[in-house]
């Protein structure tokens, strides 16, 4: 991890507690059964998990902390780190991985610079490597944000992460 990646792994966004009561009562009450999805809310806002509104979280709907973190470690969807604001998966399932997805890692290492689980200097990019996207006939796939990007070749990587700020 580059000095830089560890500074920003640091800082902490601030965390509105009343914008957090908003959503946690107007949309999911504070019911525990909707723990999942209170998580997958907070993420979205912030693109991961702070731990200033997971306690928070904890307090509010009579969860133990440890708990919320066993469920936020347990899936691999949660993320406890800040990531980068656009997340990279590249899929390495068998379809895809028969259909050139390493060389397609490869490439997306060298021209980030990072490796995989790491996030971009500038905060512009994640990058993780996934199992299976389940998007097999169209192998090899990157997944960014919320866009398939698939049968893509390795030439074609820097103009499609050219697409995203």
């Amino acid at each position: 991890m580059s000095e830089a990646q560890a500074i920003r792994t640091d800082e902490v966004e601030e965390v509105d507690f009343v914008e957090l009561d908003t959503m946690i009562d107007k949309e999911f009450s504070t019911d525990k059964e909707n723990l999942i999805m209170i998580l997958q809310a907070i993420q979205r806002h912030y693109n991961y998990l702070p731990k200033p509104a997971l306690t928070y979280l904890s307090a509010k709907i009579g969860v133990p902390y440890s708990k919320i973190y066993e469920v936020a470690t347990f899936y691999s969807t949660f993320s406890l780190e800040p990531r980068g604001r656009n997340i990279i998966s590249i899929c390495l399932g068998t379809a895809c991985h028969v259909r050139g997805a390493e060389r397609i890692r490869e490439r997306l290492h060298d021209s980030l610079k990072i490796a995989d689980g790491q996030t971009t200097d500038d905060g512009r990019y994640t990058l993780e490597s996934v199992r299976c996207i389940g998007c097999c006939s169209l192998g090899p796939v990157l997944k960014i944000n919320e866009d398939m990007h698939g049968r893509i070749a390795t030439d074609e990587v820097e103009k499609v992460l050219g697409q995203y700020e």
